[in-house]
């Protein structure tokens, strides 16, 4: 049993602990690292389930859709999806399992994720596996000046971090939070690093029409292609995460519907924590985390049959006595390995995470780092958010963050708060 990896035409050799780099002397050492490559796995996913286990979760999550529904904030989504045979009332959708059934047989099992370097596109499903930075943690720390707020100098030292190393194969979110930059512009001067310091493939976040209209713009001008070519080479991709239990917000539904109309990679993972906004069994937040996605999976549908779409999983648990998310724990590393084969059912491509609870590099960050990377390997994961570190957030800090970005853009549709009142 292994993994094996598959180097690229033109990468280059293996250099020698401390050699000198062939760069006309502008460093005189570098770190030691295999050539870039891309990963394969080489035996088969774990069934942690039974057949007919994995079925009755895929039958419960039917009959959720269909009999208690999902909210969609956003009236031009349900008028999408009622115009696809989806029962509307208020913002409830109901799906009748049939119709869920007809729309997830559109989603593409592979596809190819385009970089502005060629070399460092990669493969989405199958077999393959890529690894990404963290996305998006408030504070950065290091041994000469410690812990400190998120800062634009921090950010882009992380994005030259990202590139250096071959193991990183794409940029799952801000490496760190640049909150000195202003929040109505940040996404400008971010996704503008991330094209210009890094050559691999990366993401926007789904905050509204233009915010994600400028990311796929931002990423077609750093690729130097059309618009047509745009729409045939995915070459951007968000992260939609449902408000668990059973809700899509209109700033993700706007995403979704940009992103899927231009061909580009969306990715739906509920963030179904059992003991808090899921049932505390394994299998009751299994079958709400399959629900949520298969929801957003027709719905990308719906909006572009064929668009590319990522299955994501991040079922976990909480702490019981603070309530704050647990990670790297026995139920994490089950969910990875059951959510790979629900994703494998509909045959589509798997995102899971390296995550830890950790609040510094230590022991417990190591142990919790290895449970989750050895769940997410041996279910079968595609593509990896995180694979580099965990972001540790207090109770609540997710939520925090998102107000923030959006406080100045409550209805995630571009126009600032302030204009609305100009």
């Amino acid at each position: 049993m292994s993994i094996e990896t598959t180097s690229g035409a033109e990468a280059p050799r293996r250099r020698r602990e401390g050699g000198p780099r062939r760069d006309g002397g502008r460093s005189k050492n570098t770190i030691p690292q295999l050539p870039r490559h891309r990963t394969l796995r080489r035996f088969p996913p774990m069934e942690l389930l039974s057949r007919d286990e994995i079925e009755s979760i895929h039958l419960a999550s039917l009959r959720v859709l269909s009999e208690i529904g999902m909210d969609f904030t956003l009236p031009e989504a349900r008028d999408l999806l009622k115009a696809a045979g989806a029962r509307v009332a208020g913002e409830r959708v109901r799906f009748d399992p049939a119709m869920v059934e007809e729309w997830i047989g559109h989603a593409p099992s592979q596809f190819t994720f385009h970089a502005r370097n060629p070399e460092n596109s990669f493969d989405v499903g199958g077999n393959t596996m890529s690894f990404g930075t963290v996305g998006s943690p408030p504070n950065s720390s290091d041994m000469d000046q410690g812990r400190r707020t998120g800062n634009l100098a921090d950010y882009r030292n992380f994005l030259k971090l990202a590139q250096y190393f071959n193991c990183i194969g794409f940029i799952s979110g801000y490496p760190v939070e640049p909150i000195d930059v202003h929040a109505s512009v940040r996404h400008l001067d971010a996704l503008r690093d991330a094209a210009t310091l890094t050559d691999k493939p990366f993401h926007a976040y789904s905050l509204g029409a233009e915010r994600i209209r400028d990311g796929m713009e931002i990423a077609r001008i750093a690729r130097g292609i059309s618009h047509e070519q745009l729409e045939w080479q995915p070459s951007l991709f968000t992260i939609v995460n449902t408000n668990s239990p059973l809700k899509l917000d209109t700033p993700m539904l706007r995403g979704i519907i940009e992103m899927s109309a231009k061909n580009q990679i969306v990715c739906v993972t509920p963030f179904t924590l059992a003991g808090a906004m899921a049932p505390v069994t394994v299998a009751g937040a299994l079958v709400e985390q399959n629900a949520e996605a298969l929801a957003g999976l027709v719905f990308t549908q719906v909006v572009r049959k064929g668009a590319p779409f990522i299955y994501g999983g991040f079922t976990s648990n909480v702490d019981m006595k603070s309530g704050a998310p647990a990670f790297g724990t026995p139920e994490y590393m089950k969910s990875c390995i059951a959510g790979g084969q629900l994703a494998r059912l509909y045959n589509v491509p798997y995102r899971t995470s390296n995550t830890c609870a950790a609040n510094t590099v230590d022991a417990q960050a190591a142990y919790e780092s290895v449970f989750s990377l050895w769940g997410l390997t041996m279910g079968g994961g595609n593509f990896i958010m995180h694979g580099a570190g965990s972001a540790r957030r207090r109770p609540g800090g997710e939520l925090r963050e998102i107000r923030a970005r959006l406080r100045l853009d409550p209805d995630g549709d571009g126009v600032p708060e302030a204009a609305r009142h100009e």
